[in-house]
């Protein structure tokens, strides 16, 4: 009796059922979190970009302000009465005169263009937007002489069934 009582207490590892049942375990809760994490990435990548879609839209906004109060230089191609809107995105990060003078300090609405989040990663920051120009209709947006809006060119549908271009 004592020598069966050394082998089992002698016993310190998992029989390979054991190994099997955990990993099953493991397997059925892996494959149960996938969808949630999908969703949450997702979820993820629509905050960042309706947050992207707020800084470009309220920099786009404070230039045309800007402008019409004579804080900075009007464009000498561009209209000379009305709201004035940036030629392109990279114009709000590289900055507009503040007077005509040379070396004239320059008011930037900008640090850098976000990216929208669902587009290629390849593509620079600016070209992942698709351009609404001032003189476009609403029903088809076009890009033209100016940025009057930006929308993102991804074409899916969102979680709460609008989709991104829509936004």
């Amino acid at each position: 009796m004592r020598r069966v009582e050394r082998l089992t207490e002698a016993r310190g590892g998992f029989t390979l059922v054991e190994l099997l049942v955990v990993l099953a375990i493991l397997g059925v809760l892996t494959a149960a979190a996938r969808p949630l994490v999908e969703l949450s990435a997702q979820r993820h990548k629509e905050a960042a970009l309706r947050q992207a879609l707020r800084d470009i839209r309220g920099a786009i906004d404070a230039y045309a302000r800007a402008v019409e109060r004579g804080e900075v230089l009007r464009p000498a191609d561009g209209p000379t009465r009305g709201p004035v809107y940036p030629a392109t995105l990279e114009l709000l990060v590289q900055g507009v005169p503040v007077s005509a003078e040379p070396g004239a300090a320059r008011r930037h609405f900008l640090r850098r263009v976000p990216r929208d989040p669902f587009a290629d990663p390849s593509m620079p920051a600016a070209a992942t937007w698709a351009l609404r120009a001032s003189d476009s209709p609403p029903d088809a947006p076009a890009a033209g002489r100016d940025v009057f809006d930006v929308a993102s060119r991804h074409a899916a549908t969102a979680l709460d069934g609008t989709r991104y271009g829509d936004w």
